[in-house]
């Protein structure tokens, strides 16, 4: 999985551009219509071909079943971005019938735009959350509006990495879990070893917009409980989880437990004992790494929180992505769209497909529970604690104006207090008086 979130190309349209695009062709498109009793439907699988291999085998078993349904899967063009390509399309009246790669913010501009359906206004869309056994985690991406805009997909929920090797030489047997535990182990790591630092990565004083999804919004939302920070056009940001949070990364600082600058594989190679980590990150260890061995050289846990609050089903953020329904679908094909999907989920021998195939983790709240997946996870017990977190995951904003409002969170608060600059309820309040201008 990527880390990365591009900036939309503003002159690919205007959203006034991509309404007129989107609604006003009278339901008629260029992806597919029913004809001989046959529909047809589109679906753009994302640019990764794990994913594209997943889909036609879903694509072929539902057409066995379904012959009076045809669907076409290909993968979306990634340049210059597959968000880039999406909006393309809708302009040139060339949108699918539905895609999969939909991260909760770009959703919002599409939503905003009237480009894409409200799930929740179909046929089945109950049916389809409730037989995959996602209520918990569907209910986190529900939209300001009351609607639901994406059917999730995959929900990876970010952990935090220690180094467990490190820790037992400290005394520890398990990570802290609270600010104060973690302030006072970092005290005995500058004295013991004065070369090692807590965290070590520049993106932290980075004010690039997507960077905050992997530092600032896991401890925010574990701090905050899944405060929503954004609600509808208004900002609903906790200021006392905020500043708790700021007030841990300058105290961080002034313990000279951060490093923000660039180093070269920190965590693996010891210079520092905790990094945000996702799942598509074994891979590469098992490759490059194989002395990280879970439970040995590193154990894996959700984010560290403020003092005084509960230490269990701690929040984070959910890297996730899921799939949406095109509003220039004809009211045919959405209902195809809807009945695909049913196939797909009601299944979960289709989930297990999807998690041997991609490595991803299915948006579903039974993953450890479930028998289906228990083979699977015994195999693979790093993937375990991602799946028990799931139902505590929050994903990214629903906020057309994300990109603009995540920079401002970097640049007027959180890079600051990495940096050890200012007072962190004054920068909170910087950042929020710039969100909400953002806002109006």
């Amino acid at each position: 999985m990527k880390r990365w979130f591009s900036v939309f190309m503003a002159a690919v349209l205007s959203i006034g551009f991509l309404v007129g695009c989107s609604t006003g062709n009278g339901g008629k498109t260029n992806n597919g219509s029913t004809k001989n009793g046959v529909t047809t439907i589109t679906f753009w699988a994302a640019p990764n071909p794990t994913q594209q291999v997943f889909w036609e085998d879903m694509a072929k078993k539902f057409m066995e079943k379904n012959p009076n349904i045809k669907v076409k899967v290909s993968p979306m063009k990634e340049t210059p971005t597959s968000e880039a390509s999406i909006q393309a399309a809708i302009a040139g009246h060339n949108a699918p019938t539905m895609s999969e790669n939909i991260n909760r913010s770009f959703a919002a501009e599409l939503a905003n735009s009237k480009a894409i359906v409200p799930l929740d206004t179909l046929e089945d869309w109950d049916k389809i959350v409730s037989g995959r056994k996602m209520e918990n985690s569907a209910e986190s991406w529900k939209f300001s509006d009351g609607h639901q805009y994406v059917m999730p997909l995959y929900s990876n929920a970010m952990l935090f990495a220690w180094r467990i090797d490190i820790l037992k030489q400290l005394g520890y047997n398990e990570p802290p879990k609270t600010y104060s535990e973690v302030l006072d182990l970092v005290k005995k790591l500058k004295q013991k070893y004065p070369e090692k630092y807590l965290w070590a990565k520049a993106d932290l004083a980075d004010p690039t917009a997507w960077k905050r999804w992997f530092d600032f919004f896991m401890l925010y939302n574990a701090a905050s409980d899944g405060n929503s920070f954004i609600s509808g056009k208004k900002f609903a940001g906790d200021k006392e989880a905020g500043v708790k949070v700021l007030q841990f990364m300058k105290d961080l600082h002034d313990e000279n437990a951060l490093l923000i600058k660039q180093s070269k594989n920190p965590f693996e190679t010891g210079t520092s004992i905790f990094t945000d980590l996702g799942p598509w990150t074994f891979t590469s260890w098992k490759d490059n790494f194989p002395e990280m061995q879970l439970n040995k050289t590193f154990v894996l846990s959700p984010p560290p929180i403020p003092d005084g609050l509960k230490t269990d089903h701690i929040k984070t953020y959910a890297d996730a992505k899921g799939l949406v329904i095109y509003a220039s679908a004809t009211k045919e094909q959405q209902k195809a769209a809807m009945k695909f999907a049913q196939f797909v989920f009601s299944n979960p021998e289709n989930d297990l497909e999807l998690l041997e195939k991609t490595s991803l983790l299915p948006a579903r709240d039974d993953l450890t529970t479930n028998e289906t997946f228990t083979k699977y996870f015994n195999e693979n017990p790093q993937l375990k604690p991602y799946a028990a977190e799931i139902p505590y995951a929050v994903p990214a904003i629903d906020n057309a104006k994300y990109n603009d409002l995540q920079t401002f969170i970097g640049q007027y608060a959180f890079n600051k207090a990495v940096k050890g600059q200012g007072d962190p309820s004054k920068e909170w309040d910087d950042m929020a008086k710039a969100i909400e201008g953002a806002l109006k």
